[in-house]
């Protein structure tokens, strides 16, 4: 099977990645069917603009995914994790809705795992590149240090983007982020955890 490039590819991102005009426009949503339009929200998550993309998407559900998986298992980490990519699409398209931008990637299910490393590892050690001046350090920091600037990184970012400028997709971020909280009751009784 051959790559796509060009208008394929950009045609594949329109129909498989989240875009919330499609939604927001009624015009436009005509011209999909009922699973058409839901199919983007679990597609989106395995599409990604590039090397560099999907290399730092995976090289952070590496850090973080393994102890999750180990905590949840195979098959509930899997619902766990598509969960969160899901909520981060509809946190996506609420807070872009008049956007013709497609979204695609899986930061924010990894988004997800990375929450629910925080409320069950918060004091684990980070391993971090640290640049100071003209210095570079590796340090590790706590989880919920590192975890927190990230988070907090996240929402300034969004809060300072224009919805319409295309990239990184901070609310969604954010969205798979908070998703965490819900679901981790539910699969693992986090409320009884320590």
């Amino acid at each position: 099977m051959g790559t796509r490039s060009g208008p394929q590819l950009k045609d594949a991102f329109y129909l498989f990645g989240i875009v919330p005009l499609r939604y927001s426009n009624p015009e436009i949503s005509a011209h999909f069917t009922g699973f058409e339009q839901y199919l983007p929200f679990l597609t989106s998550m395995f599409l990604h603009g590039g090397f560099l993309h999907i290399i730092m998407n995976m090289w952070f559900l590496y850090i973080f995914g393994d102890n999750i998986e180990d905590r949840l298992g195979h098959i509930r980490y899997l619902i766990f994790y598509l969960f969160c990519g899901v909520a981060a699409g509809v946190i996506h398209l609420l807070t872009n809705w008049s956007s013709n931008i497609p979204t695609i990637g899986a930061s924010g299910a990894i988004s997800g795992v990375m929450g629910a490393y925080l409320l069950l590892y918060p004091r684990s050690k980070i391993l971090t590149l640290v640049f100071i001046f003209i210095f570079i350090q590796f340090v590790e920091i706590p989880a919920f240090i590192f975890l927190g600037i990230w988070l907090l990184l996240q929402l300034l970012s969004a809060g300072f983007t224009p919805s319409n400028v295309g990239g990184v997709a901070f609310w969604a971020h954010v969205g798979g982020f908070v998703a965490v909280s819900f679901l981790l009751r539910y699969l693992i009784g986090f409320h009884e955890q320590g």
